[in-house]
């Protein structure tokens, strides 16, 4: 934690940020300053307290003045029926899942949800609000609405603690009404996306090699920790699937051991949706929004956009997109909600 003082004003910051986390969480922390209150939070670690201007303090927590106000009970109800865990960070004015809820439930529940999703997915004709939770599910892994605690999911790899899911799910007919799946993977400050922990593992052992090709790991699986120590699904469906990576070849090792893994995992989690006899869904696709001032992930969007040919089962598009689709209707209620998200997210 850094006191760095920034127009006469002392702010409790992270360490090592780069220069548009600065400058977005000094943003948020005026907002906060401005809107809810001037008091710290505090981060939990290792037994200590660590002051930050970002985090809310514990006392305002349970309010989350952080989601704009339409969205708390929005929230509320779906967790009545999804019981998704809330991230350890949420209560962060840059937590990347609050932002996520912040941006997709306010037009979801508006009466122009279809126009303004048309704009972002041209595939896009209408919300099935019959499906999942009025056409939605928040931290989607392929389970949601199940009742077997047993159940890992479509990759493998789900756990109480653990596991695969997209920020949202949003289910939709096409323009053959056919019914279709889209994921999305919301990201704020994130520098990076999430790196693969088998990677990293303590528990590897010499068989598993981050060292082999695609190929070499497609023949030969239990050289992946995941595949081998954790039973997950992953290659299986990359094997399934490869030609979707069309460009495998031009990675000498596994391509999966950086900020590509989140992403490889999302997609073959729509992979899988998609060719479940037992789901309804015809098609299934992935997308990353982002924040358009966030220039960190772009490496890794460009390499994984590679790999996949441009594919067009993978877009990426930013809050930026999805405002503007939103302020195009001239709706009073929408343009509430867009004037709200972009004082607050500095668009």
């Amino acid at each position: 934690m850094n006191v760095e003082t920034i127009n006469g004003r002392r702010y409790h910051l992270p360490g090592r940020q780069s220069a548009f986390q600065k400058a977005l969480y000094v943003h948020l922390i005026d907002w906060k300053w401005k809107h809810i209150t001037e008091e710290l939070g505090f981060n939990k670690h290792m037994g200590n307290r660590i002051p930050y201007d970002a985090i809310l303090p514990d006392a305002l927590q349970e309010e989350m003045p952080h989601l704009y106000p339409s969205v708390v009970r929005q929230l509320a109800d779906h967790r009545q029926r999804n019981h998704i865990r809330i991230h350890p960070h949420f209560y962060h004015m840059a937590s990347s899942q609050a932002a996520n809820i912040n941006l997709f439930l306010p037009i979801l529940h508006h009466s122009r949800a279809n126009a303004i999703l048309k704009e972002i997915n041209h595939d896009f004709v209408s919300l099935a609000t019959d499906q999942l939770d009025n056409g939605y599910c928040l931290e989607f892994w392929g389970g949601n609405f199940g009742s077997d605690p047993a159940d890992k999911g479509p990759l493998g790899d789900k756990s109480s603690r653990a596991g695969t899911d997209s920020d949202i799910a949003i289910a939709y007919r096409n323009s053959q009404d056919e019914l279709c799946l889209w994921l999305i993977e919301h990201k704020l400050t994130e520098t990076e996306f999430t790196t693969c922990g088998g990677f990293k593992s303590k528990g590897r052992e010499e068989r598993h090699d981050c060292a082999l090709s695609f190929s070499a790991i497609l023949a030969n699986t239990v050289a992946c920790y995941h595949q081998d120590v954790r039973q997950s699904n992953y290659w299986k469906i990359t094997e399934r699937n490869a030609d979707f990576f069309a460009n495998h070849g031009k990675h000498q090792q596994c391509p999966f051991q950086g900020g590509m893994n989140q992403l490889w995992r999302n997609q073959l989690l729509a992979m899988a949706i998609e060719q479940d006899e037992k789901q309804p869904y015809k098609h299934a696709s992935f997308s990353v929004v982002k924040h358009p001032s966030n220039p960190s992930l772009e490496t890794t969007l460009d390499a994984f956009r590679d790999l996949v040919g441009k594919n067009p089962k993978f877009s990426v598009f930013t809050s930026e997109d999805v405002v503007r689709a939103a302020e195009a209707r001239q709706d009073d209620e929408l343009n509430k909600w867009a004037t709200w998200y972009r004082n607050l997210y500095m668009l």
